[in-house]
């Protein structure tokens, strides 16, 4: 059974704590970020407890953060949607203020996941859009229950039907940096004790060296370090190394045709995506599209207007109006 539960609005308010032996605070412990008009709480599903983020009114709209994000990617992107969405900014399992359990973290459980908390929250159809990570699993969702979904912008990610070499997508060279972060035993102890290699990758997914905020930047990147939140950041890239790479390298997807409308959003510098993998998706779908626009791997971050008016355009303006 999923239950409902309100927000502890007294503990998020509170600082963290640092423990007598140095350590970092438990996700729970940290305070969340300050965004205006956004209100949170906590839903129940397949006995975890995930944190939702919610802002604005009218069609629901539900956003998929990546890795090492979280809800607070969207904090840029909120404000230009607000406006006519209820927005609904989920941390996925081993996220953000979500619990961490040991497993659960193939795509197949992650999806699973979307959907049970999707039926928590009692929304049988929404819009989606799903950055990076959340792009790949936003695709997967799409596939397994396209009846959940009116339409999908998927943001800096690839489709399931790569341009392939040797059986496997020619773009995979460009996640060469997973390898730091993806072996059990080795990819928690960097996420946890070496926090300047996120901050890096973080800055060079951008195209452009103003684009991050200094604050925004720093609660990403210490929002992984805390034992439980490495490790699962660990076991989500490990998960996918185990069961997406080989079934693409298979071309497990070329039998299944996606159904939702979609548009990808593409970073024209985008130094992970980019340039192979929107090609080829269109001859497995009812409806694909590709839009480039200027920016790098952070569309979220970088070019959050793009964002909102590809949105507003895809799903359907509801203020009426070309934007």
């Amino acid at each position: 059974m999923t239950t409902t539960e309100e927000p502890d609005i007294a503990a998020a308010a509170r600082p963290p704590a640092i423990a007598a032996d140095g350590q970092l605070p438990a996700a729970r412990d940290r305070p969340f970020p300050a965004l205006p008009g956004v209100t949170h709480r906590f839903v129940t599903a397949r006995g975890v407890r995930f944190h939702v983020a919610e802002a604005g009114s009218g069609e629901p709209v539900l956003l998929l953060h990546g890795f090492p994000q979280h809800w607070y990617a969207w904090r840029r992107v909120i404000p230009e949607l607000a406006e006519g969405y209820r927005l609904i900014c989920l941390d996925l399992r081993g996220c953000g203020w979500t619990d961490a359990p040991r497993g659960g973290y193939d795509s197949e459980g992650l999806a699973g996941d979307v959907l049970a908390v999707l039926d928590a929250l009692g929304l049988d159809r929404v819009h989606l859009i799903g950055h990076e990570t959340g792009g790949w699993l936003g695709f997967r969702l799409c596939l397994a229950a396209p009846g959940r979904f009116s339409r999908f912008l998927a943001v800096n990610a690839a489709h399931p039907w790569p341009r392939r070499r040797f059986g496997l997508p020619l773009y995979a060279w460009r996640y060469w940096y997973t390898a730091f972060w993806e072996y059990p035993g080795i990819g928690r102890r960097v996420l946890r004790h070496w926090p300047g290699f996120t901050r890096f990758l973080l800055r060079h997914w951008a195209a452009r060296p103003d684009a991050w905020d200094e604050a925004a930047l720093e609660e990403f990147v210490q929002a992984v370090r805390p034992a439980e939140r490495a490790r699962a950041g660990e076991q989500l890239l490990w998960q996918f190394v185990l069961h997406d790479i080989p079934a693409l390298a298979r071309g497990r997807y070329r039998g299944q045709r996606l159904r939702v409308p979609t548009l990808m959003l593409c970073g024209e510098q985008d130094p992970v995506t980019r340039p192979g993998p929107p090609a080829g998706g269109e001859r497995h779908a009812d409806d694909l599209a590709v839009r480039w626009v200027p920016g790098g791997h952070l569309l979220p971050e970088e070019a959050p207007g793009a964002v909102a008016a590809a949105a507003r355009r895809h799903f359907g303006n509801p203020l009426g109006g070309g934007s």
